[in-house]
């Protein structure tokens, strides 16, 4: 790890550059949102094995959330796969401190348990990070590595703010070393880090600190190539690649372009060139059937050193805008971010701060009104339960937060009790197989249950994943784009439709919601009829009837039944329930402000939920909407009685959609 200008050029020779590939978690994490399977990556990892890298870089991030939700895989599982074909590399995990592999802190037995549980099933190397860099968020986690036998590397979150200086991050990396890392990570999350800013943060630590440092930066500015080089002749002894069919845009800098680079310097990676071309040539086969919006990446953003969103969080924000019709307001919404960002401290955007700012930024947009809608995770991490903010919160900030309530100043994780306990008490003990499942549970309880129910169904009743779903949809809308119809091409033998149907987006959703709850039963569609139109919806998506000039997979005789919830035009309510039609028994309604997931909510002091009936005042919490990983409170817009609950608990809801029906009073 010597710094080159401290080398005589007589004495020089090759210096050992280790280079941890990522390409098995924040490459695809990055340009196909985490979409690759556990399958994509054994039919390859004999040939990554032997190439040649300091480490592999395979679990932690989003990779367990997506493994569960949208895979329909067990992470434990991969991970010991991926051990069992990896006989020469040490695999290593990306760990958020005491959020683990989840969104919120967890009790320190879940943390000791947790990295027990992940030496034992392969992890060598733990790369622990916190996302506002407050050291108390990593004194557990690091204590359990150090325990159970594996390397510790502590991580600083790179950021630029007015008081994000060398200084301030040398004092960060000294919190670290003081509790025992074994190496050190500059974490360049959003590729913001300069070549000249990345000389002189490594010169610092080399100078403080006989530790060593490693550069994990991603391409999104396009500056990464020339901030390793600067990095490495500075003292960094390694870095984070990605193979180059899986590198770039928001990934890491193409290794096979580094190798090449520091080959004609004195560091050498020493890396099998026959096997990284059949890696390449492998995943660049791989990535039509994977990566979901190909045609919308872009190679280089310089809009990236303004917001500073993540390479990691940028995929996932533009489909969650895309979820919310609201992608065009994407540039409004990056540009909202940085006053957010600054509103709450200058946190660093990696997980889970770029969810809370860069969700906030979205209600801020989408509501038309700065902090209407603040959602539970915004508030906590303004009450200090993420941690320190880099800069203190101005006090009106805290007070249109939280009006008199006072943050804390202690661990966050000092108030949490044990959770291993009673942590699976409210599953049904058949779906627990291993240790793991509990682990699994506590960290991410919804996905876990869904998974463990889909797990639990014969092989041959499994309705398709959610992954699985998506890439029809992709390829359907693929092969459309190739084959466009020509508008007013319809013939007098065209099928017409005999009345119009307006279906929710997420009424597939519903399809799979039901076979997954509906134990022990088969059903192979669920069938929507309105006058003489038919709609069948199966899990795998929506087969119209000949009425709609589609398939006839679905024909039936003409019913006169409705379309269950069906909203008019615009969004409002069904006409038997419409307040202007002076048939509906309320006056207004509360609505969704954007797409997301309806729940019930207790009122302020309640301990029950609210009820038709319920008197509230302005300003009550009576509901809940999740979108976009957070859960945001919908509150009463003045004094009212709740009277209907128009959607069901847990029902997905289209923006605009009537909630409940109120009075006012």
């Amino acid at each position: 790890m010597a710094n080159m200008s401290t080398i005589s050029e007589d004495t020089l020779h090759k210096i050992p550059l280790r280079i941890t590939d990522t390409t098995l978690r924040d490459a695809h994490q990055s340009l196909w949102a985490t979409r690759m399977r556990t399958d994509d990556m054994l039919r390859i990892l004999d040939v990554i094995d032997n190439v040649g890298y300091y480490s592999l870089e395979c679990w932690g991030g989003a990779t367990f959330d997506v493994c569960l939700r949208f895979l329909r895989e067990n992470p434990w599982e991969r991970l010991r796969l991926i051990k069992s074909k990896a006989k020469n590399t040490p695999l290593q995990m990306l760990l958020r401190g005491q959020n683990l592999v989840g969104y919120r802190n967890y009790a320190d037995d879940v943390v000791d348990r947790f990295v027990a549980l992940a030496c034992e099933n392969g992890i060598d190397i733990f790369r622990v990070f916190d996302a506002l860099n407050d050291s108390r968020n990593l004194e557990a986690a690091i204590k359990a590595v150090k325990k159970h036998g594996g390397h510790a590397q502590g991580t600083l979150c790179y950021t630029i703010s007015k008081v994000h200086t060398v200084e301030k991050y040398i004092s960060y990396a000294r919190e670290q070393v003081e509790l025992g890392i074994d190496s050190l990570c500059i974490k360049d999350m959003a590729g913001i880090l300069s070549p000249i800013s990345a000389e002189r943060l490594v010169t610092g630590l080399i100078k403080e600190f006989d530790i060593p440092i490693q550069l994990h930066c991603h391409a999104s500015s396009g500056m990464a190539i020339a901030t390793y080089v600067e990095g490495v002749r500075s003292g960094a002894g390694a870095i984070d690649c990605a193979i180059s069919s899986m590198s770039g845009s928001s990934s890491q800098p193409p290794v096979e372009t580094m190798s090449a680079i520091f080959t004609e310097t004195n560091y050498s990676a020493g890396l099998d060139v026959e096997a990284l071309d059949r890696v390449a040539r492998y995943f660049n086969e791989l990535s039509p059937h994977r990566q979901q919006d190909s045609g919308s990446v872009s190679f280089i953003d310089p809009g990236i050193l303004v917001h500073q969103i993540p390479g990691g969080m940028i995929s996932n924000f533009k489909s969650q805008l895309s979820m919310q019709k609201a992608l065009d307001k994407l540039p409004v919404v990056l540009d909202e971010v940085s006053r957010v960002r600054e509103d709450l401290g200058f946190p660093p955007l990696v997980t889970p701060t770029s969810q809370i700012v860069g969700t906030q930024a979205v209600m801020n947009v989408l509501a038309g009104e700065k902090y209407k809608i603040v959602p539970n995770e915004v508030k906590d991490y303004v009450r200090g339960k993420y941690g320190r903010s880099p800069v203190p919160i101005k006090k009106d900030f805290l007070k249109k937060i939280l009006g008199d309530e006072e943050p804390i100043d202690h661990r966050p994780a000092d108030e949490l009790s044990p959770m291993l306990p009673n942590g699976a008490d409210s599953v049904d003990p058949k779906y627990i197989e291993h240790e793991e499942d509990i682990i699994s549970y506590i960290l991410l309880p919804e996905p876990a249950l869904q998974f463990f129910q889909w797990r639990a169904l014969p092989p041959e009743q499994r309705p398709e994943t959610p992954a699985d779903i998506e890439i029809k949809k992709m390829r359907a809308e693929l092969e459309k784009e190739a084959s466009p119809v020509e508008s007013g091409a319809e013939t007098d033998a065209s099928p017409k439709p005999a009345s119009s149907i307006s279906l929710p987006m997420n009424i597939p959703d519903v399809a799979r919601e039901v076979l997954d709850k509906i134990e022990g039963l088969t059903i192979e569609e669920l069938v929507f009829k309105k006058g003489n139109s038919t709609i069948a919806i199966r899990p795998s998506g929506i087969i119209a009837s000949p009425f709609f000039g589609m398939s006839d997979a679905a024909a039936e005789t003409p019913q006169s039944e409705t379309l269950p919830a069906e909203k008019g035009e615009g969004g409002e309510a069904p006409a038997e329930k419409s307040a202007e039609s002076g048939s509906a028994p309320y006056s207004a309604t509360i609505d969704a402000p954007f797409v997301g997931t309806f729940y019930l909510a207790p009122g302020p002091g309640k301990a029950n939920f609210i009820k038709e009936g319920d008197e509230v005042e302005a300003g009550d919490r009576i509901c809940i909407v999740e979108a976009m990983k957070l859960f945001n409170e919908i509150t009463a817009p003045k004094k009212c009685r709740i009277v209907q609950i128009i959607a069901a608990d847990g029902q997905a809801v289209e923006k605009g959609q009537s909630l409940i029906g109120i009075e006012e009073l």
